[in-house]
């Protein structure tokens, strides 16, 4: 809703008062904290002057919000389920914001095609592998968009050996460089960094609207307003446990160093 309001050039303001509602409503329905109602859609896509796809798009992600909110707190599938692959999509597509935290592989939005390669050929292989890599990188090209991206790693990541030497070479460097996008906020945890809280598990935040969870054959979406807001609070305490910046890629750059003395 963002980005149909900036390409029909309104500030919140403005929207807000041709729509004939408050400008906090407006805000809330584009960072995720409510979820607009047919009539509210409705509405402002005639303020925007959306097109007919762009409303019913909004449509079904309001119904995929509103039945994960209702119908349970959490909504699980098995990996691979086209039904919950096509709806986290949905839920990314609209994300301005989107917060991820691992702590044991490298984000898949952050990998090389030699790491992504190397981990996922433990569960495919042939042409499903190189599909499968194909995709993983294709998706990459979110991180230079608009959105806002945090992302927290802790440094077990990149001490799990994948592949060999030279591929995590590859990956730490990688990291590093990406320490420098303007839209990606990129922390990392030191082993040596003193903590008080347990790591059971990764997650991604998308906006204030949903929380995606993926195990080893499942990914659970999380949609309640308080469970949303129990991981943002929790993402926020590993964030600040996290080197950034300068530090971060001397982190990056150290264990580049030492996987190059296993050469």
């Amino acid at each position: 809703m963002r980005q149909l309001r900036r390409r029909a050039d309104l500030s919140g303001v403005e929207a807000a008062r041709r729509a004939g509602m408050s400008q906090a409503t407006v805000s809330r329905f584009e960072t995720g904290k409510r979820v607009p109602t047919e009539a509210d859609i409705h509405t402002l896509c005639v303020v925007y002057g959306a097109s007919a796809d762009a409303r019913c798009e909004l449509l079904t992600i309001a119904e995929d919000l509103r039945a994960g909110s209702t119908s349970a707190r959490v909504v699980l599938h098995h990996h691979g389920a086209p039904s919950m692959q096509a709806r986290i999509g949905r839920i990314e597509s609209i994300s301005a914001r989107i917060r991820s935290f691992h702590p044991a592989i490298v984000i898949g939005l952050l990998q090389t095609h030699d790491y992504a390669r190397a981990l996922l050929s433990g569960r495919y292989a042939g042409r499903e592998l190189d599909a499968m890599v194909a995709a993983r990188l294709t998706r990459q090209q979110i991180l230079d968009s608009d959105r806002k991206f945090h992302f927290v790693l802790t440094e077990g990541v990149l001490r799990w050996h994948v592949g060999s030497p030279q591929i995590m070479i590859g990956q730490a460097e990688h990291l590093a460089t990406l320490v420098e996008l303007p839209n990606v906020a990129l922390g990392i945890v030191p082993w040596t960094r003193p903590t008080n809280r347990p790591i059971l598990h990764a997650f991604q935040i998308y906006d204030e609207r949903a929380v995606m969870l993926s195990t080893e054959t499942s990914v659970a979406l999380i949609t309640d307003a308080r469970d949303v807001a129990d991981f943002a609070t929790r993402f926020e305490i590993y964030a600040g446990f996290a080197d950034y910046g300068d530090a971060a890629r001397a982190v990056f750059k150290r264990i580049a160093s030492e996987y190059r003395g296993m050469v």
